[in-house]
Order: structure tokens, then sequence, then C-alpha cells
């Protein structure tokens, strides 16, 4: 990547559109520190962050929703939920942050003792959003949400994100789909 600027204001949803190759993952590998930026500054709330090893990008409020889900299919909603609570900051509010992720996504506090590999693929990435959410972030950069999913389900997964954008948490989307952007 070269010559990137970016910026994604509080309560703003910005998206980064292109195709397989384009460098999206990337970009998002280098805002959350798994890839070494050799150039230029990072920055979150105006602190900067080019020099902090990954595992503390999530202290300073960056979450990133995996592409792929990712989740622990032999577990419940609510364990994987549980695990997305994982800085001391979030296990210490641990049960208000799955009344506010069931509160916001209702049907995962329907699902929460179903194991999570049953579920559906938009429901896995309802899942994947929500876990994220666990650790109460400011910005939460998200990989490809509709990848490999049905054209009924990409529409669902607009709904969430268009249900996450009404919260007020800062968003990055990469994504190749115009429409869901």
């Amino acid at each position: 990547l070269f010559d990137v600027s970016l910026s994604v204001k509080a309560g703003e949803a910005v998206a980064v559109i292109g195709p397989n190759g384009a460098g999206k993952s990337t970009l998002l590998r280098v805002i959350s520190r798994l890839i070494e930026a050799t150039a230029g500054t990072m920055q979150m709330q105006g602190q900067s962050y080019r020099d902090l090893p990954s595992h503390e990008v999530v202290g300073l409020g960056i979450a990133q929703v995996p592409e792929g889900r990712r989740l622990f299919p032999r577990l419940s909603v609510e364990d994987n939920l549980k695990i997305g609570a994982y800085s001391p900051a979030a296990r210490a509010k641990l049960q208000e942050r799955l009344e506010y992720v069931y509160s916001l996504f209702p049907r995962m506090a329907e699902r929460r003792k179903q194991l999570a590999g049953t579920m559906s693929g938009g429901e896995q990435q309802m899942l994947t959003l929500c876990r994220t959410l666990m650790g109460d972030p400011d910005l939460i950069i998200i990989d490809e949400p509709t990848e490999g999913l049905a054209p009924k389900i990409v529409e669902l997964v607009g709904q969430y994100l268009q249900k996450l954008k009404e919260t007020g948490i800062s968003v990055l989307l990469i994504e190749q789909k115009l429409t869901i952007a």
C-alpha cells in the first residue's frame, strides 16, 4: 500500500471498496497492527499507535470483525459472546454488555444456548459482529461480512450493519459489494 490516507470520525461509517487483490485486507491488517507500517502516522482519538504491539490496539477501542466469521462452532452463542469480552474493562461489564448486545440483536438472546455451528450463515455473521461489540469498541473494522453468503442473507447482513451504524459506533467496512457499502 502506498499513499493511503483514511479518517473515520466518531459515529461515522466509512467503506473501502475494491476487488480481490486491491489491498483492502492488507489495509485492515496495518490498521490493526498485524502488519508493520513502514511509514506515516496512525492515530486513534488523537493518540499515536503506530509503534504499539497489535495486542494493545484493542485497548485503544479498535476491534475487528474478521473475514470468514471465525466462531467457535461447538460453543453456544452466549459462550462465543463471552469470549468477546476478554479485556479487563469489558470483563468488568460482562452482564451489561450481554444485555446491550441482546437488546440490539434480539435473535442472539433467543439463540443464546444454541451451538454457534448450527446457525445459518447470516446468523453466524450477526454473532461475529455481536462478539466484537462485547469488547465495547469505539471503532469496528468489518472485513468482507457478505463473503460467501446467499443474496437473501447478504440483504440481512446489510440490515445488521445499518443497525450497528445507528448505535453511534464508528465503522470501517472492507467490502467488495457496492450495494452493502
